[in-house]
């Protein structure tokens, strides 16, 4: 499968670069102190996960923002610098867009502010107004678009992605962008396509992809969460019997408003997400076609 996303990557990035018109957006230098300030000395914490914290920022003019905190794992300027300049590079409709950069004590990314907060908030907060079915179902397949974008669009190809309900944020539109997206590996090494065994590390790497997002599909039926260890849903959705559970484990503030072809189909996703292990025998993009088959069938 890996062969074949890397035969296709050199045509599609031809077409994508005719395609494409304009220059590339402007990425800002935003002051520590400012930034420091902004976050109420980084206390307005959005999440938090192994690659950072995000942070929520609000500057004096009024303007709000999404911080990101990089961890730093011996990484030079130089390549944080390479990193916001690619990063900056990235436009597509379901990632959070980066608009600066900040360097000080924390190395931080500034991306445009999201109206209504993480996916998590909506489906655990109380407060919040329900997601209703095809909202859930269109972050799905948008998350999905963004994945397939990152991998086939993206020169280089970008396969460091985090994706939960904490960092997959949603517009005013209720449209998902991916806030936690980056060029670097656990021990702070460009991830290419390049290295030796670069095989066996992109299947592991798409493998690890696939899998977040069966799990955020389970977390959108279902309203719960798998953050913090829990493996509940993963052990649900991997049992033989698990169809005959299915009514008690939809989120109850669906009600039965759904449709239950589309249901049916997007928990067979998932399952297939979850059980794929390190060598998916499904690409991304694979995945994303059929989550829009999901969409239509019943159209």
């Amino acid at each position: 499968m890996h062969r074949l996303i890397q035969k296709m990557r050199p045509y599609l990035l031809a077409w994508l670069r005719r395609s494409r018109s304009g220059p590339a957006s402007f990425v800002r230098r935003f002051s520590y102190k400012d930034m420091k300030r902004a976050t109420d000395g980084f206390r307005r914490i959005i999440y938090s996960n192994t690659h950072g914290a995000a942070y929520r920022a609000r500057f004096q003019d009024g303007e709000v923002a999404l911080v990101k905190e990089v961890k730093d794992l011996n990484q030079g300027k130089d390549k944080f610098f390479k990193e916001v300049q690619l990063l900056g590079q990235l436009h597509h409709r379901h990632l959070l867009p980066l608009k600066g950069f900040s360097i000080g004590c924390k190395r931080l990314l500034v991306f445009d502010n999201v109206e209504n907060g993480s996916l998590k908030e909506h489906l655990n907060d109380p407060l919040k107004t329900p997601l209703n079915w095809n909202t859930r179902l269109q972050i799905a397949i948008g998350v999905a678009a963004a994945l397939e974008y990152l991998l086939l669009f993206s020169n280089p190809p970008i396969y460091h992605v985090s994706i939960s309900a904490s960092n997959v944020m949603l517009d005013e539109n209720y449209t998902a962008k991916i806030s936690d997206v980056g060029l670097l590996n656990s021990v702070g090494d460009y991830v290419t396509p390049h290295s030796s065994n670069s095989e066996d590390c992109m299947d592991h790497a798409c493998g690890n992809l696939t899998f977040q997002l069966g799990v955020l599909i389970l977390e959108l039926i279902t309203g719960q969460s798998s953050e913090k260890g829990s493996t509940d849903l993963i052990q649900w959705i991997q049992e033989s019997r698990f169809r005959s559970s299915i009514q008690k484990m939809i989120d109850p503030d669906l009600g039965n408003n759904y449709d239950s072809r589309e249901l049916k189909n997007l928990l067979a996703v998932a399952r297939l997400c979850i059980k794929s292990g390190d060598k998916p025998k499904f690409s991304i993009p694979q995945i994303f076609r059929y989550l829009q088959k999901v969409e239509n069938t019943c159209e």
